[in-house]
């Protein structure tokens, strides 16, 4: 890609074309709408990275861990 191509990416949000440059704000995104979307999603653990639990709420730890 030469310096004189601007690139072009999909929302991951909705899918629509996104210019990567100063012109959008929002980029990955192509609004603010598709961000938030994205971040509730994230907050609302409905999207997560792969990889192995190392705890939960429902499992026991040790008191010996535990700083009073």
């Amino acid at each position: 890609m030469s310096q004189d191509e601007t690139p072009i990416v999909n929302c991951p949000g909705c899918g629509k074309s996104v210019i990567w440059n100063e012109s959008s704000p929002w980029r990955p995104f192509c609004s603010e709408r598709c961000k938030l979307i994205d971040l509730g999603e994230w907050a609302a653990e409905e999207k997560v990275i792969p990889g192995s639990q190392l705890l939960s709420d429902h499992d026991e730890w040790s008191e010996e861990f535990s700083k009073d």
